[in-house]
């Protein structure tokens, strides 16, 4: 059930309800229902419906498509956090005869496998799940389009071999194992394969004219892994707060974040529109903003979940329509409506509990060559270096326990950061993936690889 709707201003309310309400009128959907979530609960819900009286609730369910590819994804990295596979490993070591053994699991994750965006005629999405029995009957005769590991192409048949992967190695089917491992952890108790009451219709709205047509609803079989739930605002809120932040019972905080982080290469069009797609998240840049999560789309029905991680606040958007709204617009609207209209409040700053000694030493000033960087130790037992002049490379670094520590991020992702010292001691440089950083530029004191000129700076008279 949703929280107290007095957890936000009246003001932002108004202009949450707003937002949908024009969705609604100007995409003619039948109906349309959105939750936003923040500080990991459910703090609003608000519906439009063309039908008088009761309005959908967060508990009425709407089928989300492509958003079931989320749920597949999520069910793949618990294998491989319990070292049942490796992302790089190519599906054929563990599923077999397939034909499309040669993409490895991560590429299949990530849309670059060069796999068909489809499966082959007909039209998968309004014909029987039994017409496609067998995984060659999903992927075809030639499964592949491009070369595998290339190119960023949504692949719908991609995310049957990975449904067909957890069913491998998991023993037991697709939908028993999403049951049993995530929506039953989660307790999303109205989340299911197929539509359980009360339920929305799904509808086909005529282009040119203001008529409906009722959409048909297929059981997907084999295709099921990537479009086939049903779900509610109310579960999806809940969805949304688990990969935000993670969840023991299912996958921790730093795998929800590795599925955050961009997999895919990303096209020039995709580049153009700040677009990219990480391991079962699509991931956009939007009004300055960083957002993760997934649309998904059936017959009948869109759906949109959408996260703005550093804010703390997430839509879901569902609607009974083939087409009209733009979903993943208005849910990036209700982020941003909430996020500038009550920005987040930043916990206390707090010292760091203890302060080690050659830790705090390497805090300071330094320089790359000619190029001012600042080292910082923070709370959360973190470095950070960043450019002086507020642009250029720049990364956190996680401590190793050795001395060492190791790039996060960015340019020096993986990168080992480690303190060089002379014989008594005391620090003569830095080494970040063999470059030198010194305490002044050039510093003479220092192992400058190439030397240091002896005439030292100079002008030019």
């Amino acid at each position: 059930m949703t929280t107290s709707q007095g957890e936000l201003l009246p003001g932002t309310r108004r202009a949450l309800l707003h937002r949908i309400a024009v969705a609604q009128a100007e995409g003619r959907a039948p109906s349309l229902v959105a939750a936003v979530v923040r500080g990991g609960r459910t703090v609003w819900h608000g519906a439009r419906t063309l039908v008088g009286g009761h309005a959908p609730d967060e508990n009425v369910q709407y089928r989300i498509g492509s958003i079931t590819k989320t749920f597949t994804a999520v069910l793949v990295l618990r294998l491989r956090d319990e070292g049942l596979l490796d992302l790089g490993d190519p599906l054929e070591k563990y599923l077999s005869g397939t034909g499309a053994g040669e993409a490895t699991v991560a590429e299949l994750l990530a849309h670059t496998s060069g796999l068909a965006a489809e499966s082959p005629a007909p039209w998968w999405e309004r014909t029987s799940g039994e017409l496609r029995p067998e995984i060659a009957d999903v992927l075809g005769e030639q499964p592949f389009l491009h070369p595998v590991g290339r190119h960023f192409h949504y692949s719908n048949p991609g995310y049957t071999l990975l449904g067909a992967l957890v069913e491998k190695l998991r023993g037991a089917p697709w939908e028993e194992v999403l049951r049993r491992e995530v929506l039953v952890p989660l307790s999303l108790d109205r989340t299911s394969v197929r539509p359980e009451a009360p339920h929305a219709g799904g509808w086909a709205v005529h282009p040119w004219a203001d008529v409906m047509l009722p959409e048909p609803s297929e059981d997907l079989g084999r295709m099921a892994p990537a479009g086939q739930l049903w779900s509610t605002t109310a579960d999806l809120a809940r969805f949304a707060v688990f990969l935000a932040n993670g969840d023991g019972r299912v996958l921790s905080a730093e795998t929800v974040r590795e599925m955050h982080l961009p997999a895919a290469p990303a096209g020039m069009t995709d580049l153009a529109d700040g677009a990219s797609y990480g391991l079962g998240l699509q991931v956009q840049h939007r009004d300055g903003r960083l957002l993760v999560g997934h649309s998904g789309s059936l017959p009948g029905f869109l759906a949109n979940l959408t996260i703005g991680v550093a804010d703390d606040v997430a839509a879901v958007v569902l609607a009974n329509c083939t087409s009209g709204p733009q979903l993943s617009v208005v849910g990036a609207d209700l982020v941003r409506i909430v996020a500038e209209a009550e920005p987040r409040i930043p916990e206390p700053w707090r010292p760091m509990r203890e302060a080690d000694s050659s830790s705090l030493e390497l805090a300071g000033q330094w320089y790359w060559g000619t190029n001012g960087f600042a080292l910082r130790l923070t709370a959360d037992g973190f470095a950070s270096l960043e450019p002086l002049s507020g642009a250029g490379r720049r990364s956190r670094f996680r401590a190793n326990g050795d001395g060492t520590w190791t790039g996060l991020e960015g340019y020096f992702h993986g990168e080992l950061l480690k303190a060089v010292r002379r014989p008594d001691g005391s620090v003569d440089h830095l080494d970040l993936g063999s470059f030198v950083f010194t305490r002044q530029p050039y510093d003479e004191a220092s192992s400058v690889p190439g030397g240091v000129d002896p005439e030292g700076w100079r002008g030019i008279g």
